[in-house]
């Protein structure tokens, strides 16, 4: 007597659709109710304590000053929008300007910092480079060892760097643990393929634009926005470094403007005036601070399991 089992038979990925669940293996059971149930509340509560706070700042900087004296501070229901807040702040001339510094510091910090880490890390993934062993204990070395404080600002005073934007990104351009992971996931890639390319006549440079990056686009993603998110959110070196107020990055001026220290004289004018409520203007700026990572950070999203991942744990 023969007995036949039948396997189960899965959809294939494309007739299951882009967005739908993965298949559950032969070996897992099926998920209850109750815990199905339980899974979609905590999701539920823990999406709410996210986006709750989210949402009363927003709407706090898009309510009048009325609805906020109504309210008592923080709104919680709008009660009318306005963009009064919002116009004054991107009007004043000087929150235009540093939003612009910022952008460029941003972006010039990244490509410089994506530049130097890719290299160091494709050179350290190479066991036979030269040296490559002692640069890598001098690299650990430096995260859980540095000079401080006093010595970075007498090295960045010595090199006549004051005042000037490359004080914004030369100090923290290189992340060792960005290096690390960008090494670990280039050595996870076959040294059969790299082998095949140096027969054929590629160099190191080719060998690196035209084989390994393409295969680490996740990694890559992955690294260049802590780097992009990492020089957008940076005060602490313009505050150190940089005395002039004109060339102040978006973050330091938004502090400003928190803490009441300064205030464009136009926006400073409406808010003693009551045409514009101070909370109004606190909240625009933290809006206009996480506005760039939130609208970036999904089309990332994607390749944060599959860079950090496999970049940390290979090699």
């Amino acid at each position: 007597m023969t007995v036949v089992i039948d396997k189960p038979v899965r959809e294939p990925a494309a007739e299951r659709g882009r967005w739908a669940a993965p298949p559950r293996p032969v070996w897992e059971e099926e998920p209850s109710k109750v815990g199905l149930a339980s899974k979609g509340l905590v999701l539920t509560l823990a999406c709410m304590g996210i986006l709750f706070p989210l949402w009363i700042v927003v709407v706090t900087s898009l309510s009048s000053r009325k609805t906020i004296d109504e309210a008592g501070g923080l709104v919680m229901v709008p009660k009318g929008i306005t963009f009064i807040a919002y116009k004054e702040l991107l009007s004043g001339g000087q929150v235009t300007r540093a939003a612009v510094i910022s952008v460029l510091i941003t972006l010039v910090g990244t490509l410089f910092s994506m530049t130097v880490s890719v290299l160091c890390a494709y050179g350290l993934s190479r066991t036979g480079s030269l040296g490559h062993r002692w640069i890598l204990m001098v690299l650990l070395a430096t995260m859980f060892f540095s000079a401080g404080l006093i010595p970075t600002y007498l090295l960045v005073q010595s090199l006549g760097l004051m005042d000037s934007y490359l004080a914004l990104i030369l100090p923290s351009a290189i992340s060792v643990f960005n290096i690390l992971v960008l090494r670990g996931f280039f050595m996870g890639i076959s040294q059969e393929l790299i082998d095949s390319a140096r027969i054929d006549g590629a160099g190191d440079f080719r060998i690196l634009r035209q084989i390994v990056m393409p295969l680490s686009r996740a990694v890559l993603a992955v690294i260049t926005l802590f780097y992009a998110v990492g020089y957008w959110s940076a005060w602490f070196n313009a505050s150190l470094y940089v005395n002039n107020q004109d060339m102040m990055p978006l973050q330091n001026v938004m502090i400003q403007l928190v803490q009441k220290q300064q205030a464009p004289v136009g926006l400073g004018q409406a808010i003693r005036t009551g045409q514009l409520s101070g909370l109004a203007v606190q909240m625009a700026v933290m809006v206009l601070a996480l506005l760039p990572v939130a609208v970036l950070s999904p089309f990332v999203q994607r390749h944060f399991k599959k860079g950090m991942l496999t970049g940390a744990i290979k090699g």
